[in-house]
Order: C-alpha cells, then sequence, then structure tokens
C-alpha cells in the first residue's frame, strides 16, 4: 500500500493548457517521450504524487485540438513569469508504454492534443515508446504562489521544487467512479501491457 503524501516537493513540468484540462477534469492523459535532458534520455517516473507545474514557453497551439489551441497565449522565447501559479497535484495510477500507432490514435478521443501531435511524438526518438500517463488529480485548497528558479528552467520533465507543498485538505476533480471507468476503458484500448508507477 503506498504511503500518502502530506507534503510534497517533487513536480512535473507540463503545458499550462494540459494542467488546466486535468484540473477541470476534461482529462485524466498525458503522452510523454521526456525531456531532452531526461536523465539516459529516456522518460523515466521517479514518484507517483506529483505536483503539476504549468509551463508556457513550448506551448504549441497547432498540437492541440481546437478548443485547446484557442486557449494557448504566445509568449516570447525564454519566457516565464515571475511566480508559478500550483493549484493541483496528482497520483499516477498508470504508465502505458505505447508504439503501436493505431493504438495511439484509437487514445485521441481521451486527450487535448491532435493527430499532427500524436505523429510528430511518434517519429521523435522512434525507437523509444510514446508513454501514456494516466493522472488521478486532486485540487489544492489554496493555489500556492511560488517564485520562479533557474533551476526549474531547461527541457526536463521532472523537478524539485525549493519549497513543500502543503496536500492537506486537497479534493480529487474526478469521482472514484468515473476515474476509474476512464482507466479501464484505456486500458482497454491500450491492452495487457499497462505497470503501475515506481514508488
Amino acid at each position: 500500500m503506498l504511503m500518502e503524501l502530506t507534503k510534497n516537493f517533487h513536480a512535473l513540468k507540463e503545458w499550462a493548457v494540459a494542467v488546466t484540462a486535468l484540473e477541470n477534469g476534461q482529462t485524466i492523459m498525458l503522452l510523454r517521450k521526456g525531456g531532452i535532458h531526461e536523465q539516459n534520455g529516456r522518460f523515466q517516473v521517479a514518484h507517483n504524487q506529483i505536483l503539476l507545474y504549468p509551463t508556457y514557453e513550448h506551448q504549441q497551439p497547432f498540437l492541440l485540438k481546437p478548443e485547446y489551441a484557442e486557449l494557448v497565449y504566445p509568449v516570447t522565447p525564454g519566457w516565464h513569469p515571475e511566480t508559478i501559479r500550483i493549484s493541483s497535484w496528482a497520483k499516477i495510477s498508470d504508465i502505458l508504454p505505447v508504439a503501436d500507432e493505431a493504438v495511439v490514435n484509437a487514445l485521441l478521443p481521451f486527450h487535448i492534443w491532435n493527430e499532427h501531435f500524436i505523429s510528430d511524438r511518434l517519429k521523435w526518438k522512434p525507437r523509444q515508446p510514446l508513454y501514456v500517463l494516466l493522472l488521478r488529480t486532486y485540487k489544492l485548497p489554496q493555489a500556492q504562489e511560488i517564485s520562479h528558479r533557474s533551476e526549474y528552467c531547461g527541457c526536463k520533465s521532472w523537478i524539485d521544487l525549493a519549497e513543500q507543498i502543503d496536500l492537506q485538505g486537497s479534493e480529487p476533480v474526478l469521482s472514484d467512479f468515473s476515474y476509474s471507468r476512464l482507466v479501464a476503458e484505456i486500458r482497454g484500448i491500450v491492452g495487457d501491457k499497462f505497470y503501475a508507477p515506481c514508488v
């Protein structure tokens, strides 16, 4: 049984539009191959309970479905806010490595990206699978503003914040039933290749 954390400083960097979709219960899925500076050049998950850290610089509207593309505000290269608003965290319940384009395309209704994103991700590092992460998202009782730091920059998926965020009082975005139903549907598409994240 996994021990529940009451405070956390491990964070996953993700496009702000994706974090918002997770917080609104519009998706439970992220698609990753890892950042350029990923350890050993591969995407890895070291923690199953993570804060969601929104990023803005690399958001590409043309890789998103129209309803999400219109939510992206363009920013100049290297721009970042002086403070980062952390308003949610998540438990990663499943990590699903997928290399079959047909399977990835079948997952299209469950996430915010479009066919161009899927094609682009599959072609980049083609020998490595695309990792489907399923996240049970929780809203913090009050969003926390943290100062931006230079060590948070760069094309990497995971960062450790300089300060811990209190998770107590958080509420799940989706009910147990709704989350379990979505997980079952997605697992049914992917097949029996899913595995639980490391602790």
